[in-house]
This record gives structure tokens, C-alpha cells and sequence, in this order.
């Protein structure tokens, strides 16, 4: 049986999401980067495990009543079985638990898939920041989800 589970990033998780990282990305945050989040009183960032491999995070940062989502990756041969489900889910929790307002991320507007993924979520389209992504150029769509009135 494949078992997941989610939990907050530890020092241990660094090495394998830099992988994650450049896996999945054409900018990859560094392994410093990742490691400067740890002490980053803002920063709120999960791992996901299934079987005990590191397939996925997300990391996001909550300022006052605010939460942003900064990245959300899974690697190739985990998607599709839960995984980003999982973290949003985790994360969604804590934002709760933080007495946020609303969640909000910015989303290439081509990736039909993790914009389904939100919309599944309760995330709901709210604007668009032109030329936001590199590698290649792209504009990015803003969602954001209300947790209170």
C-alpha cells in the first residue's frame, strides 16, 4: 500500500527539493534558498512522502491575515495520485489556523492542469500580472481563495 504523508519541511527535506526544483522548474530556487525559508518567521512550507520519497511541496509565506502561495511542485511521476492535493489541503489548514483572510497565487496561464487543481479548491480567477514567468515568458493568472468574509 502507498502511503502519503505531509508534513513541515525540515533541513533533512533541502537536498531533495532543490531536486524537486530543478526538476520541475526553469528558474529553481537554490538549495539556499530553501534553507533560508527555515528561518523565515513568514514562511509556512510542506513535503510530501509517499513510500518514503520526497515527490512533492509547497511553500508559501503568511504576513498578517494574508497567505501567498510561492510554489507549488510535485515531481513527474507522482502527479496526478494526490500528492498536490495533499499539501494544498495541508496548507489551506494552516492558513486557517493563521486566521488568514484568503490564500492567493500567481499561476502560468498555460497550465490548464494546477489552474483545475485551484479551481477544485475553491480558488477563483481575480486578475493577471502580465510577462510574470521567464523561461519562457508568460503571463501569470492571480487566484485567490477567501476563507472569511
Amino acid at each position: 500500500m502507498v502511503k502519503l504523508t505531509v508534513e513541515p519541511m525540515t533541513e533533512n527535506h533541502i537536498s531533495a527539493l532543490s531536486e524537486i526544483e530543478r526538476e520541475c522548474f526553469s528558474k529553481p530556487w537554490s538549495e539556499n534558498a530553501l534553507k533560508a525559508e527555515l528561518s523565515n518567521e513568514t514562511s509556512f512550507f510542506f513535503v510530501a512522502e509517499k513510500n518514503e520519497t520526497v515527490c512533492g511541496y509547497i511553500g508559501s509565506h503568511i504576513v498578517l491575515d494574508e497567505c501567498y502561495i510561492a510554489n507549488v511542485a510535485v515531481l513527474p511521476d507522482f502527479r496526478k495520485s494526490g500528492v498536490a492535493s495533499a499539501l494544498i489541503e495541508a496548507l489551506l489548514e494552516k492558513a486557517t489556523e493563521k486566521d488568514c483572510l484568503f490564500v492567493s497565487l500567481e499561476v502560468r496561464k498555460s497550465n490548464s492542469a494546477a489552474i483545475s487543481l485551484y479551481n477544485k479548491f475553491g480558488f477563483s480567477l481575480c486578475g493577471e500580472r502580465k510577462n510574470f514567468y521567464s523561461e519562457p515568458t508568460e503571463n501569470a493568472y492571480i487566484m485567490t481563495k477567501k476563507l472569511k468574509d
